[in-house]
């Protein structure tokens, strides 16, 4: 069997469980991940026979709707590759949207920070801080686009933060993670003040459960996606909170957010006193902010 015909195999099988575009990718994938070479540089090789059984054993998992991401323990976010599993979620391109609008805004001098009058003496780096890090991907991807940040991020869950470490040893991106219940407001006065604060918190109301699709609702951590009915917003909340005691002069929040609690989040920054910005993803969700203090106030 070549190559090819073995991607035709797995395309076929997969409609079973996916769309036919969906299973087109996927088998894609799952052929230049064992293979290890982009599949037209592949299509006519004869398949080795102990790759023949790696795929087979990848395409049981697919068809009981495990995430492809997650059989293939790797995800890739803002051109970095990152290990993933249960413990975290997979990262997606909606918060690759928020990452790039913190990339650009820094870039753009928006938060130079200087320690004196003299733009040629010292100054102090730019300091950021990600709430409920998961897999890493955020902070990684902001230091390795904003070397000269200094990153730090917080997790509840210490499996997640094992999973974030070997991804920030992989990319080569010195971050600092900590242990940490963000809810917990009396662990608060162990972290410093940042010039920017950012967050994919989770903001799913569990009534949503039921619209949500098998490969999300049954393997990717609970914990990171939903939030009491009751309290949706109560991450933002706390958030908004935080951001009033340890965020710097002239700093800023950027958060993803549910696009169906748009206006409702943006009304409880601007009650605690915010300047808010809100941003539609690409596919014209109300999707993320962020939130400041006016200096004039």
């Amino acid at each position: 069997m070549t190559w090819q015909e073995q991607y035709q195999h797995l395309r076929e099988a997969l409609t079973a469980v996916h769309e036919i575009s969906e299973a087109e990718a996927m088998a894609a994938l799952v052929v230049e991940h064992v293979g290890k070479k982009k599949l037209y540089h592949l299509k006519q090789e004869n398949i080795p026979a102990e790759e023949t059984q790696k795929i087979d054993r990848i395409l049981q998992q697919l068809l009981t709707h495990r995430p492809l991401q997650y059989v293939l323990n790797e995800a890739w976010f803002y051109g970095l590759k990152f290990e993933v599993n249960e413990t975290v979620l997979i990262p997606r391109p909606e918060t690759e949207e928020l990452v790039d609008w913190i990339i650009r805004e820094v870039r753009n001098t928006k938060y130079v920070v200087q320690d004196s009058a003299s733009l040629a003496t010292n100054y102090s780096p730019l300091t950021i801080l990600d709430i409920g890090t998961g897999s890493g991907c955020i902070p990684i991807a902001l230091k390795k686009n904003l070397p000269e940040t200094e990153v730090s991020a917080i997790d509840v869950c210490s499996e997640a933060l094992h999973t974030a470490t070997i991804n920030a040893v992989n990319n080569e991106a010195e971050i600092n993670f900590q242990l940490l219940d963000f809810l917990d407001e009396s662990k608060w006065s162990e972290l410093r003040k940042y010039d920017i604060i950012v967050s994919n918190p989770p903001y799913i109301k569990t009534t949503e459960a039921n619209t949500m699709s098998k490969h999300v609702l049954e393997f990717e951590p609970h914990k990171a996606l939903f939030v009491p009915d009751v309290d949706a917003l109560l991450f933002y909340r706390k958030i908004a909170d935080f951001a009033l005691h340890h965020l710097k002069s002239n700093g800023a929040v950027y958060v993803e957010i549910n696009q169906q609690l748009g206006k409702e989040t943006v009304e409880l920054f601007q009650q605690k006193g915010f300047t808010v910005e809100l941003r539609n993803d690409m596919s014209g969700n109300e999707r993320m902010i962020k939130a400041f203090v006016s200096s004039e106030k």
